[in-house]
């Protein structure tokens, strides 16, 4: 006969959050507390409890004496481990994401707390390391308008709240660095966020610099589970004092949180393709809003989103005057309209280097320097189109773009080849006029490598980008080629750089076209001597256009104000709130009749969203192939009301079991 199971004598009630992917179900559910339990079932740990039949994994949120429930409890199965590894201040957190972005909890903490690993957690801790002395550079935060006052509020604790913008040759990471040193003596904890694992390596080491080993952890996507969870523990049971990583680390779960800060926000790297899709920025924000800790927003360029809180006053600059500008950014030139070719046809921007990139080229290798060569496109040459009629070069079989991902060998290879099915077409015909032609639209960093190496014979040749991305290059006379976001640093600065095809990023049709194009130019030209040491930078676009002369004065700021004074005008993030709601018409229609929509709501749409726009559904079954977009466009005022009824929304469609999948986006990055 089964022995009677036997309430704990106090707080007997556990509430628990189950991990359900139903937005209906997004809600605690109170289960009793055996005796037996009652130790081990503390707020924070992970349980298991059945629900509809069934085990599931959940979150004890709290212990309570009594139940609003009148039915009878179900009793908690078992604790998973008594490692609390839900905090108060991320479970708070949590709440305030899932409310931000209208989303579910449960997916939010899949993004907040990684899958356990028993062995790791039965490891014993290390000893809490002492914190050694580490100063700021005085000299380095004076170049700064109140850099120094900045540094000293980090380190009193008042949570000083700033959007840096960094000098070109900044040492950032070192910066970085120094601010989380000067809070870990103080006793507390700093995470710092970074957009990709070649700046988390930079920051790291920084920090390892500063304050030794046992005291930094490194928190990103491409480690094992096991050493992840390791890494994640040492920063929850407060062994690790400063987190650096990428944009999960934003929610790591260190104690007594005095800094958090986000390098280069404007990076998509920063935006969780996973729903509810939240932004490492806004993550950082709120933490600091519900913490009471110091805040930065660091990067070369500044995004919109990061001018708004300066303009607010929520935010201060961290600016340094114009003198400082102008003796440390190097000279930027731009090819206006008047090289003919150029102007004859702009293909020809992919056919050769102008004059100028080439002499700018040739000088900073005569003197020993090298040359930093961004290209915005990897592959050979990704982009082909007829060379009659310059109609796109599309396949045959399933009408995807053509490109030609390598030189065209005695042997066939290097034959057109379709990017969305990867079938070669040796003999293509332009399916608008039937010649067999064709020409480079736009060139890879494969193409300009083997272009460069024709040109500038023994001159040694790296190439960074796709699968193999340089962190760093030795010091000397190189040509570098880079994709954006993949340009190596070289100890000293580059001579030259040489930014290649402008049209292809400005072209795009994209809100944040400009924006990004800057923030991309800048930080390639950030690595670049001064102009007082010969730096140059040779940017291959038109030179009236209002981003290129952001450049050439070296002013993100202005940019970043006019950027945001445009979309004020035209009512687009962040000067409003935007909702994109994905799916079948029928589902969207389905999903709006249901939400209690806030006054003022202004819908757009819906229009088909294309493939190459869309983000994989978290929905069961195959992505439906009619899918559309509505935008939901509100005042900023009224963004909490617009989520929440969305997501309440989902949950009436979840509870009716609705057909057909409906993706909600809170300020995507990409409209479409």
């Amino acid at each position: 006969m089964k022995a009677e199971r036997v309430p704990a004598p106090e707080l007997p009630v556990a509430r628990v959050l189950p991990m359900l992917p139903l937005a209906h179900l997004d809600r605690e559910f109170d289960y009793l507390v055996p005796l037996e339990l009652d130790e081990q079932a503390q707020p924070g740990v992970r349980v298991r409890v059945r629900f509809a039949g069934r085990l599931v994994d959940g979150f004890l949120v709290a212990r309570v004496a009594t139940s609003d429930h009148s039915g009878k409890l179900g009793w908690l199965d078992r604790v998973v481990s008594a490692e609390r590894v839900l905090t108060p201040e991320i479970a708070k957190l949590v709440d305030a994401v899932a409310h931000r972005y209208a989303g579910t909890r449960a997916d939010v903490l899949r993004l907040a707390v990684p899958p356990r690993h028993a062995r790791v957690e039965a490891e014993p801790p290390p000893a809490l390391a002492e914190v050694p002395e580490a100063t700021p550079d005085p000299v380095a935060w004076a170049a700064y308008a109140h850099g120094e006052a900045f540094v000293s509020a980090v380190a009193a604790g008042r949570g000083p709240r700033a959007a840096w913008q960094a000098l070109p040759g900044e040492d950032w990471p070192t910066r970085l660095a120094e601010l989380a040193a000067v809070v870990a003596r103080s006793g507390r904890s700093a995470v710092l966020v970074v957009p990709d694992q070649k700046d988390l390596d930079r920051v790291a080491a920084a920090c390892v610099d500063l304050v030794g080993d046992d005291l930094v952890v490194p928190l990103a996507a491409g480690l094992g589970p096991a050493m992840r969870y390791r890494r994640w523990l040492a920063a929850l049971r407060g062994t690790a004092r400063i987190v650096v990583g990428t944009r999960s680390a934003v929610f790591a779960p260190v104690p007594e949180l005095g800094l958090i800060a986000v390098w280069d926000d404007g990076d998509d790297n920063h935006s969780e393709p996973r729903s509810p899709y939240p932004h490492a920025r806004e993550v950082a924000l709120l933490r600091a809003f519900g913490g009471g800790c110091a805040v930065v927003l660091g990067g070369h360029a500044r995004t919109a989103e990061s001018q708004r809180l300066v303009d607010s006053g929520w935010a201060h600059d961290l600016v340094a005057d114009r003198s400082q500008v102008r003796s440390r950014a190097p000279h930027v030139t731009a090819l206006a309209d008047s090289d003919h070719a150029l102007a004859r046809d702009p293909g020809a921007r992919a056919a050769r280097l102008p004059a100028i990139a080439f002499a700018a080229a040739r000088e900073a290798l005569a003197a020993g320097a090298g040359v930093l060569v961004q290209v915005p496109r990897r592959g050979y040459v990704p982009s082909l189109a007829c060379s009659k009629c310059r109609a796109p070069a599309r396949c045959r079989r399933c009408n995807g773009p053509m490109s030609l991902p390598s030189a065209v060998g005695p042997d066939g290879a290097g034959s057109p080849t379709c990017r969305w099915c990867g079938v070669a077409d040796a003999s293509h015909r332009c399916q608008a006029c039937g010649n067999r032609a064709l020409r480079a639209v736009v060139v890879g960093a494969g193409r300009t490598a083997e272009e460069l190496g024709r040109a500038f014979p023994g001159v040694p040749l790296r190439t960074s980008g796709g699968g193999e991305v340089l962190t760093t290059v030795p010091t000397g006379a190189s040509l570098v080629v880079s994709t954006v976001g993949a340009e190596p640093v070289m100890p000293g600065g580059y001579g030259a750089a040489l930014l290649l095809d402008g049209w292809a990023l400005l072209g795009r049709a994209d809100l944040r076209a400009e924006e990004e194009t800057l923030r991309r130019w800048m930080t390639a030209s950030a690595l670049v001597r001064p102009a007082g040491e010969g730096g140059k930078v040779v940017v291959v676009a038109d030179s009236g256009l209002p981003t290129v002369q952001a450049l050439v004065r070296w002013d993100p700021v202005g940019a970043a104000q006019t950027q945001l004074a445009e979309r004020a005008e035209v009512g687009f993030p962040p000067a409003v709130h935007v909702a994109a709601v994905d799916g079948t018409r029928a589902a969207i229609e389905e999903l709006l009749d249901a939400a209690a929509l806030p006054d003022g709501v202004q819908p757009l749409g819906p229009v088909p969203l294309p493939p190459g726009e869309r983000l994989p559904f978290s929905g069961d079954g195959p992505e439906p192939a009619d899918v559309e977009r509505m935008l939901l466009r509100v005042p900023r005022a009224a963004g909490g009301a617009l989520a929440r009824a969305l997501a309440e929304a989902q949950a009436v469609r979840g509870a009716r079991k609705s057909a057909g999948s409906v993706r909600v986006q809170i300020d995507p990055v990409r409209i479409g």
